[in-house]
């Protein structure tokens, strides 16, 4: 408890009522939940069994872990649950899946075999015309978000996407449940369908929960409050930590609002505000006060720090987007040169991806070492996905993921309604997939082209398995990749050519790494080994930090989110992209936008550059453009404007000499 400010101690030691948290950028949220476990744990005597903490990402989670392992002693904490939102609804549905009508060993379904599912369906259905499938999926998970069953979703449809959408949902749902699976939000929603219709099991996790602490509780959604609000129960213990300054996700569910309804929800709710920021200077907060200040609140509170008032903001106005891009270097490399500033120092926010580009050329030019933030991985790429289901089926033939995964990529014409009553047979038999395809009794039900063309599937995972007893793992994989002319596949399904070539080699460089593993491995590996491998090396890249190498942070406003850096520059402050054309019109929208840039404002420590260009390219034509108004929403005393700076010569010598000092040290080295 030593070095808590009064508010953190007071959050930290309030028990006897739910309590809300309002902690603003860097005031220390994650310090008052560890701090907060650890009380429970030792002075409230609370069984640390009975305690879950809750969080948004499995790497806020690690956080949390580690700190708390650095305050407990040695099983001080044994039995604590500290879990994702996703992770404690897997385990409850793990634990429950008998009443939810689910075989053990479900399945969970990622984005692509969702799309896969709603695809073929779309194309089944004789009534539905077919439009982008992407509108489909992401319906159907805003309907689950807001907690709306198939049902009430016909009810509510009001244009002709969404009830299109409903009459998929509905069939989805079937689907999924025929393949004994769940997707990424069934998660969240199955275990508050659970909870309702089951008041038993509602009480039985409740008497498990006996506290419950919620991170980033301004970015639920609806789904999600509603199982914070039937784990605690009527015993209302709750810590819910979060700030709506800081609700940035509405695109994806979050509801800012929430932080209202917990108001009304539970009437003894306690509120502590923390407003003392550690991060940041007295002029950028102060700025981000006056910014945010123009969005409507509930409860008001506002940023202030011991740090020191710190310099202006400066605001650099540019003719062009290259010219924004030659500054933005320049800037850097005159704070590197005089500060002795590392790279790493740096952050480079947008609002958009692709705002990076011309950036990248730029620095790239200048020899300054950078990393993207938020790219993908080699194992989320869809083409890796495949390969590697392949190989895991070949090893495990009783790997449904995988199966469901590949059975129809590339296309074999096996139609959606034999995978349905594929996996509904595989259901009541309590088979895999894969065994239950060799059914006599199954193949019964199919049509004769069904039957051999699944049959066909069957029999040559069957052969690909019995040759991996044989043959090298990399010559399986090749097999796979010429018996399945997956490489024109991959040509007759990439958007340009120079695409299809990227994602050719990145198969190539996977079987380059099968052939390593199994040339280096004692007593060379057979394929089930590499597949372990490869699986844990693909966790371990999820899992593991970034590597702390000195690079220039390239990350897109949302991805900022929770870091901090000593030198931040936020590109692109223009009408339609900050805030986004998307949110003019909309008043929701547009304080969504206004958050966005109190986040960008509130990473940085020490100095904040904006920038803005007066003409930008937009698909092939140059458009003149007006500075964002949230500009004009910052106060004047704590900002100045490039182009009204004057440089002093004594300046100008000071950075002169900066740059010899910096030239002669390489020299030397």
């Amino acid at each position: 408890m030593d070095g808590l400010n009064p508010q953190q101690s007071d959050a930290v030691t309030h028990l006897g009522s739910p309590l809300l948290v309002l902690a603003g950028a860097g005031s220390g949220k994650t310090r008052v939940i560890t701090q907060k476990i650890a009380w429970l744990i030792r002075d409230a005597n609370y069984d640390p069994r009975k305690i879950t903490a809750i969080t948004f990402t499995n790497k806020a989670a690690r956080e949390m872990r580690s700190r708390i392992g650095d305050i407990l002693e040695k099983g001080e904490g044994k039995g604590l649950t500290i879990a994702t939102f996703h992770t404690l609804g897997l385990k409850i549905i793990q634990r429950e899946y008998k009443q939810l009508g689910y075989k053990s060993g479900f399945t969970i379904f990622d984005a692509h075999d969702t799309q896969t599912i709603l695809k073929d369906l779309l194309h089944k259905e004789e009534n539905l015309e077919e439009l982008e499938e992407n509108d489909d999926k992401w319906i159907i998970s805003r309907w689950k978000n807001d907690f709306i069953l198939p049902k009430q979703a016909l009810e509510i449809a009001a244009t002709k996407e969404e009830f299109r959408a409903a009459k998929l949902y509905e069939r989805y749902q079937r689907q999924l449940k025929a393949y004994n699976a769940v997707d990424f939000d069934d998660l969240i929603m199955l275990p508050v369908l659970l909870f309702r219709q089951f008041p038993e099991i509602e009480q039985k996790w409740q008497a498990q929960t006996r506290y419950l602490l919620v991170d980033e509780y301004q970015d639920t959604n609806i789904c999600q409050y509603e199982l914070i609000k039937r784990l605690t129960g009527v015993d209302g213990g709750l810590t819910a930590v979060g700030d709506d300054d800081q609700s940035i996700y509405a695109w994806r569910g979050a509801k800012p609002e929430n932080i209202h309804v917990l108001s009304q929800d539970f009437p003894t709710l306690k509120i502590v505000k923390l407003e003392q920021n550690y991060r940041s200077t007295s002029r950028i907060l102060q700025t981000a006060n006056h910014l945010i200040a123009n969005n409507p609140h509930l409860f008001e509170k506002k940023l202030w720090s011991d740090l020191g008032e710190g310099e202006k903001i400066r605001i650099i106005p540019c003719r062009t987007v290259e010219q924004e891009c030659e500054k933005i270097v320049s800037q850097m490399m005159k704070i590197h040169f005089r500060e002795h500033a590392k790279w790493k120092d740096f952050a480079i926010l947008y609002r958009s991806n692709h705002q990076s580009r011309l950036l990248e050329r730029y620095l790239r030019e200048n020899h300054i070492h950078y990393k993207i933030t938020g790219g993908t991985s080699f194992f989320e790429r869809t083409e890796i996905k495949d390969i590697l289901s392949y190989i895991r089926l070949i090893a495990n033939p009783d790997d449904d993921a995988a199966f469901l995964r590949i059975v129809n990529t590339p296309k074999r014409e096996i139609g959606i309604s034999t995978l349905e009553k594929l996996g509904s047979y595989a259901n009541k038999r309590d088979l895999s997939l894969y065994k239950a395809c060799s059914e006599f009794a199954f193949q019964e039900s199919l049509s004769a082209k069904a039957k051999a063309r699944l049959g066909y599937f069957s029999d040559w995972i069957k052969q690909l398995n019995l040759l991996s007893r044989e043959k090298a793992p990399q010559q399986i994989v090749m097999q796979v990749i010429t018996d399945t002319s997956y490489e024109d596949w991959l040509r007759n399904h990439s958007k340009t050519p120079k695409a299809a070539d990227s994602r050719i080699s990145n198969v190539m460089e996977l079987v380059d790494w099968v052939r390593r593993l199994y040339d280096e491995g004692e007593g060379k590996e057979d394929i089930s080994a590499i597949i372990a491998h490869l699986s844990l090396v693909d966790m371990l890249e999820k899992n593991q930090e970034e590597e702390d190498y000195d690079a220039a942070s390239l990350m897109t406003l949302h991805a900022s989110k929770g870091l901090e850096f000593p030198y931040v520059f936020m590109i692109g402050v223009e009408e339609e992209l900050l805030p986004h054309q998307n949110s003019i019109q909309d008043i929701t929208g547009l304080e969504e936008e206004r958050r966005l840039t109190y986040v960008g404002i509130t990473r940085a420590r020490k100095r904040l550059f904006m920038s803005y260009a007066k003409t930008r390219t937009r698909f092939g034509e140059s458009l003149t453009t007006e500075p964002s108004r949230f500009l004009d929403e910052l106060p004047e005393e704590h900002i100045e404007w490039e182009d009204r700076v004057v440089v002093s010569e004594e300046d100008r010598q000071a950075t002169a000499s900066a740059y010899l000092s910096e030239l002669q040290n390489l020299l030397a080295d």
